[in-house]
């Protein structure tokens, strides 16, 4: 009976000692920093929407010339290499007169373009607007550039961490400090999409004239947020 209350009082005691093992040890002066790196990259990606809009009585009718005007502007498109296409939404729904009678139909259907050679773009958009109208327009950074711009920032960022690090440091006498832990966040900020206005033609005019695009700027941004332990 002995024997067996001393194995458990040694069982008890290595089960104490392993519990002290696994808790860390305490840690003091820990200290939450955070810091950023910011960059303006040149949006070099345009996007586009254009859209075709008609009413006729017939239903059948209608969706005949909705998809005849979408299918010339996707050959017209498609002769523009550097561009991308493609078809975007396409809908036809009742319209109503007074007392809830039918009284046509309207329909309306887009294409969405997207390059990164804006003078190509330009000159598609202004030849697509002979048949169609110019819904909104986004510029944008391309993912290739963005990550480049993310990576470069990353080590800014933490650079600029580790600069509030030795400020902290400094400011409790403390003689070094260690990184506990450290979070990368990326952020982006583009230009709101521009809305077009509808300009009408002049009768027989083959194409409207280009528009001047300016792909402006927009901000990425590297956030590093951590905690360090300041020794005395």
């Amino acid at each position: 009976m002995g024997a067996l209350k001393s194995f458990c009082f040694a069982a008890l005691l290595a089960l104490a000692g392993a519990a002290l093992a696994a808790d860390p040890a305490p840690r003091y002066n820990v200290v939450e920093l955070q810091a950023e790196a910011q960059r303006e990259l040149p949006n070099d990606t345009v996007t586009a929407s254009l859209y075709v809009e008609l009413n006729d009585a017939n239903a059948a009718a209608l969706a005949t010339a909705v998809n005849k005007a979408t299918n010339e502007a996707l050959r017209v498109a498609r002769e523009f290499g550097s561009v991308r296409v493609r078809s975007g939404n396409n809908q036809t729904y009742p319209v109503y007169a007074k007392g809830n009678v039918l009284q046509g139909w309207r329909g309306r259907a887009e294409i969405r373009i997207e390059s990164k050679d804006f003078e190509a773009a330009s000159r598609l958009i202004g030849k697509l607007q002979a048949g169609m109208q110019l819904g909104n327009m986004t510029f944008s950074v391309s993912p290739a550039a963005r990550r480049q711009g993310e990576n470069e920032l990353i080590a800014e960022a933490i650079a600029a961490f580790k600069a509030r690090a030795e400020i902290v440091r400094g400011a409790l006498a403390g003689r070094s400090y260690k990184i506990q832990h450290l979070n990368v966040n990326t952020g982006y900020s583009a230009p709101p999409p521009r809305f077009a206005v509808a300009r009408a033609l002049a009768a027989g005019a083959p194409e409207a004239v280009a528009p001047e695009l300016e792909g402006g700027v927009s901000m990425v941004t590297v956030t590093v947020g951590g905690a360090i332990e300041v020794f005395d």
